[in-house]
């Protein structure tokens, strides 16, 4: 489907309810759904109802890894383009933050301010993820996937040998985090809303874009390349500024990884931590931007909780990821789009099952 056909259908809604709110929102069904407003007021009020624990450690974690997948949902959901080194963008942020900024390595930090070095952290995570991309989107398949893969793979291990810039295997420790309008922004109920913000920011500007000129060129370049390159679209030039939108999201994600720990090191962006964030984005469901935190949910409460299950029921706790890799072949099993695939199946089937057969009920 042609950019040109799939525009005029996106505007043409002509409900009474839909042409009396802003132009920036009407098109967006998330805004009739009461399960998104409930959403979003538990997540409002999360430090009222839960303790420190839970809201940093789950709600916090989930947040900031359902925003890097939502990077990758982006790419490969509405590009069609799955990338394994979003991870390694959001790592290579964090590091340049820890470089730039203050920590306890003072032979590596160069002691910038954090409203100076989280921008450049930031704008060079965004040209790192560029490149990536721009190398990534001279294939197709699993050579993308193997090439994203490679780069995330060689960050790694550059990060693990080299001590002069990135502190080598033990990486750079007591990060500082931002102090501004006499706010600590790593206090817990600060910090959370801080998260909260961001991965609500990112998830609004995913949702905008799909439905933007470029998102709509973007599904068509996904969904038949050679008919957007003829009808005149420059097809790579739309991947690659895909890859930094996609490179931007998870660079912040990455900022806010790197305050939660207050350090960074070469397990933070290894390769099995790229793997993942795939796990997370196709659990959740990748055609949707609620399905990566979704998934990041499913996964943080199995890494959190698995172990300690385990132990209870006499095996060895250290085979948590087990029980992740058994629950992820189960959704995938059942849903080739995840937990959001499975909750579409089941509305369609409610909603079959209240259908009346027949004409019995016309008078």
């Amino acid at each position: 489907m042609s950019l040109t056909q799939s525009a005029p259908h996106l505007h043409a809604k002509p409900a009474a309810s839909a042409a009396q709110r802003p132009p920036v929102i009407k098109a967006w069904a998330e805004f009739d759904n009461p399960a998104a407003w409930l959403v979003a007021i538990i997540l409002l009020i999360m430090p009222l109802i839960a303790n420190k624990f839970f809201l940093i450690e789950i709600f916090g974690t989930t947040l900031i890894l359902g925003t890097v997948a939502l990077s990758l949902m982006f790419l490969a959901g509405y590009g069609g383009m799955v990338s394994l080194m979003q991870l390694t963008v959001a790592g290579f942020a964090g590091y340049m933050v820890a470089v730039f900024g203050v920590s306890a390595n003072t032979n590596i930090s160069l002691g910038w301010p954090w409203w100076l070095a989280t921008p450049t952290a930031l704008v060079l995570a965004t040209l790192f993820g560029t490149l990536g991309g721009a190398l990534a989107v001279r294939t197709e398949g699993i050579y993308t996937i193997m090439i994203t893969l490679a780069i995330g793979a060689a960050f790694y291990y550059f990060t693990n040998q080299n001590w002069a810039i990135f502190g080598g295997h033990t990486g750079i420790n007591t990060v500082a985090t931002p102090h501004f309008w006499g706010i600590d922004w790593r206090d817990d109920i600060a910090f959370y809303y801080l998260i909260l913000a961001i991965a609500a920011l990112c998830y609004f500007a995913v949702l905008y874009l799909s439905r933007a000129p470029f998102g709509l060129a973007l599904q068509g370049v996904r969904d038949n390349p050679r008919r957007m390159a003829a009808l005149g679209f420059n097809v790579n030039a739309h991947r690659v500024a895909a890859y930094a939108f996609a490179a931007f999201i998870a660079a912040l994600a990455g900022v806010l990884q790197v305050w939660n720990y207050r350090q960074i090191s070469p397990g933070s962006v290894a390769v099995e931590r790229d793997i993942d964030i795939l796990i997370i984005a196709i659990v959740g469901g990748i055609t949707r931007p609620v399905g990566p935190f979704i998934g990041a949910l499913i996964f943080v409460l199995l890494r959190t909780f698995a172990l300690d299950f385990l132990v209870k029921v006499g095996l060895d706790g250290n085979r948590f990821r087990l029980l992740i890799g058994i629950g992820f072949l189960v959704i995938v099993f059942w849903s080739s789009d995840g937990v959001i695939g499975l909750y579409e199946r089941w509305r369609r089937r409610g909603r079959a099952a209240d259908t009346p057969r027949g004409g019995g009920g016309h008078g």
